[in-house]
């Protein structure tokens, strides 16, 4: 029906203005019309674009009902598809190994001192004076645990799409196709996000292309597939001063369309010119690693922040299908945090995914406050992290400077 009515509309537009063009009334009845020059081929403006226009959106009629697939939708995908439920009992999770006991080391007076210095020079603000005069009075180092949960998960969803057909294999009906979690895949390694499309097994068929109803073309928006438009230069009129004919549309009053080179159509965007599309259901297999992290606040007065951009000791390790809450570690914030967590994930993830790997782990992160004394006066920064990151927000010795 769309092919038909495309062509009808196009044809009989496009052959019917070159046979009324030599009738010289046809602009009373024709607002369209544009009068030429004298000695002048007349030129007509096309109908509406809307005319042209094929359908917007895939018809319903364009997807094969497959079994298994019943709710799959065009471009908006049918969801996230929740698992199966496993053929056999999960592996109940286990505790995890025994926590050794850690003690932070205390960082050096010289390791402090440099680490502040370094700090210093990477302001183009900051005086040295501090870091080179000032004379450490405490050193006190604090406890900082940070927790993480991490779940590895599979998601997988599908919708309907379609591509240009070139020869592509057809297989739609050959069998039933596979449900969506029993299509084959290469998992990638645990914790490594990745991303996966494929084609569905027997569900691709061969249709005609939607958007230029299997012609191949589309007309050119521009001129609306008329080929032409009407001259820029005398605004269709065919003259420019008086009688004088317009010498760039050579009195037509229209000018050939640069777009479409003067074709009044272009090739499909969506077909690519071949007419045909093959239609299939796209499945999306995601792998995420979905990871929290809880770190212990403490009374050092160092913002909990700052413990993100740096790393710690890591005292504790498990991985398994499912983790065990964290159980005898010393701070028993940090085993309330795991519980919660764990049951989070568990009960967050296995809704719309499939729980591939967990793993928890424990950092002891070092702080260490220290107290110096400069001109009199009392100031302290902090010293964390494995890679000895500085934290001095009241530096005494800053300038104003600019950038020119």
């Amino acid at each position: 029906m769309y092919r038909t009515l495309f062509v009808s509309v196009w044809l009989n537009f496009r052959f019917s203005v070159t046979s009324s063009h030599q009738n010289r009334n046809y602009g009373m009845a024709n607002p369209g019309y544009a009068p030429a020059a004298e000695g002048a081929p007349a030129m007509f403006a096309p109908p509406a674009a809307a005319d042209f226009l094929g359908p917007s959106a895939p018809p319903a009629s364009m997807f094969d009902n497959m079994p298994g697939y019943e709710g799959t939708l065009a471009g908006g995908g049918g969801g996230f598809l929740p698992p199966p439920m496993p053929a056999f009992p999960p592996p109940q999770p286990q505790p995890g190994p025994e926590q050794p006991h850690w003690n932070i080391p205390s960082i050096s007076e010289e390791t402090a001192r440099e680490a502040f210095a370094l700090y210093a020079s990477s302001k183009c603000c900051y005086s040295a004076a501090p870091a080179k005069d000032g004379v450490i009075t405490s050193m006190d180092a604090f406890n900082t645990y940070r927790y993480r949960l991490e779940t590895f998960t599979e998601s997988r969803s599908t919708e309907w799409s379609h591509e240009p057909y070139h020869g592509q294999p057809v297989d739609a009906f050959a069998q039933p196709p596979p449900g969506p979690w029993d299509v084959p895949v290469k998992v990638p390694s645990f914790f490594v996000e990745d991303k996966q499309i494929m084609k569905v097994p027997y569900t691709s068929s061969m249709k005609a292309c939607h958007v230029c109803v299997g012609m191949g073309r589309k007309p050119c928006k521009d001129c609306a597939g008329a080929g032409n438009k009407v001259c820029w230069v005398c605004n269709g009129s065919g003259y420019r001063h008086g009688e004088d004919r317009c010498h760039h549309c050579s009195g037509r009053g229209r000018e050939n369309c640069n777009h479409c080179h003067g074709q009044g159509s272009m090739q499909c965007p969506t077909c690519h010119g071949k007419q045909q599309l093959l239609v299939y259901i796209s499945l999306t297999v995601k792998w995420t690693n979905n990871s929290d992290n809880y770190v212990v606040e403490q009374s050092s007065g160092l913002q909990l922040d700052n413990l993100s951009k740096v790393s710690g000791k890591e005292l504790f390790r498990d991985s398994q299908y499912l983790v065990y809450p964290v159980i005898g570690f010393p701070d028993p914030v940090v085993v309330n945090a795991a519980e919660r967590l764990v049951s989070e994930h568990q009960g967050k993830y296995s809704r719309t995914s499939r729980i591939l790997q967990q793993r928890q782990t424990i950092e002891l992160i070092p702080v260490t406050k220290v107290t110096y004394s400069w001109k009199g006066k009392s100031h302290i920064y902090f010293v964390y992290g494995n890679e000895f990151k500085v934290n001095a927000d009241n530096y005494p010795a800053t300038c104003c400077c600019a950038v020119m």
